[in-house]
């Protein structure tokens, strides 16, 4: 008799893990993770924005092999520590995947918790040692330092002979330092000034001040947002005429709202922007939905959660190691995936390549001035 009931109650059980897991395949569950508040705020909510309106349009298109992704947002306080925790409850609560953090310094300590819940983690990170530390589970939204910044160097050889770099001195920074220092080794172009700032910095006088001192002929700034728009400020408080480089970030539109007409004349290499002619659509559907411009943390969210849905169509299951193996070394296409909006390629670290953009600020306003293709052509 008691071998009996407990057969059935076996059975039972058995039963009720298969109804649980089936339950738990009725939708794909998304974690956001992103910087809501403190510094990181501008990048977090637009990645945020980006994921969200990506999200639900696929619903409304269907959802991802018939299934409707349903998503958390929460706020690491542009916090490593926090982000960390954040991402470990995520992996806890059994998510498909994980967008954010946005912030390389974030991302390089929450990454361990993905990578222990083999769940995929798209960042917005662009430091180049998030995907050099052999992680099979993270993925840029974004271009890579190492990716980006070859096509920068190659750019600033043309428009400096003696260069000032004015950097925030945390893990996206100094990794963007060290890159470009390494990058013009033995180039036409010598570093004759080398300026550490902090991460929410408001006053920039003395930075500017010393670079001015050097007679460098072009300023390198790779700062965040709010820090970026503070800079340009000052420069041209303190009569800076000469030009104004830098990555993505610096001619952002949040910068270039802040900074005003201090912004005009900065030329940056820019991964992705709503003015090339390939993102003017979404732009308008996201400035449609938020009443407010998308800047390039707009596209990374909004484009990264188009690529996961690429990567799980082309497994042709909802199993996460089968995703993050779809997704290395391959290319994917508009052709295929429209709303990716640029053909992409991964490589075996999950570091991305595709075209790119120079935009100079000119009369308050980002303008592409030149297209350039991907670093290696598939």
């Amino acid at each position: 008799m008691q071998k009996h009931f407990a057969l059935k109650l076996a059975a039972v059980c058995a039963l009720a893990v298969t109804a649980g897991w089936a339950q738990a395949q009725d939708s794909i569950k998304i974690a956001n993770i992103v910087e809501l508040s403190g510094p990181g705020t501008t990048a977090g909510t637009l990645f945020k924005n980006g994921a969200e309106l990506a999200i639900k349009e696929i619903n409304a298109a269907g959802g991802i092999l018939g299934k409707k992704i349903t998503y958390t947002t929460e706020d690491t306080q542009t916090n490593p520590g926090v982000a960390k925790g954040l991402t470990q409850k995520a992996v806890d609560n059994d998510v498909f995947a994980i967008f954010g953090p946005v912030y390389s310094g974030s991302i390089m300590v929450s990454m361990a918790e993905s990578k222990r819940g083999e769940v995929p983690n798209f960042t917005g990170g662009e430091a180049a040692a998030i995907t050099q530390q052999g992680n099979p589970y993270v993925f840029r939204t974004a271009f890579g330092q190492s990716v980006s910044f070859p096509k920068l160097a190659r750019y600033i050889n043309t428009k400096s002979k003696s260069l000032a770099v004015i950097y925030v001195n945390n893990d996206f920074g100094k990794g963007g330092r060290d890159t470009i220092a390494k990058l013009l080794e033995g180039s036409p172009t010598k570093i004759v000034a080398d300026i550490s700032t902090d991460a929410g910095q408001v006053d920039f006088s003395a930075a500017v001040l010393k670079a001015k001192q050097t007679n460098a002929d072009a300023v390198f700034i790779y700062v965040n947002e709010e820090e970026s728009a503070r800079l340009l400020r000052e420069l041209r408080k303190q009569g800076w005429n000469k030009p104004m480089i830098g990555e993505t970030t610096l001619t952002g539109q949040k910068v270039i709202e802040l900074a005003g007409e201090a912004a005009n004349g900065a030329v940056a290499h820019v991964g992705l922007t709503v003015e090339a002619p390939p993102l003017k659509a979404f732009g308008a559907r996201y400035k449609a939905e938020y009443k407010a411009e998308s800047d390039h943390n707009g596209v990374k969210g909004y484009t990264g959660m188009y690529i996961l849905k690429a990567a799980i169509e082309k497994a042709g299951k909802l199993d996460r190691k089968a995703v993050a193996q779809a997704l290395k070394n391959s290319c994917f296409s508009t052709k295929q995936t429209p709303n990716i909006l640029m053909d992409v390629c991964f490589d075996d670290k999950g570091d991305l390549d595709r075209e790119s953009f120079l935009v100079e600020v000119k009369g308050g306003k980002g303008e592409v001035v030149a297209t350039l293709p991907p670093v290696n052509k598939k």
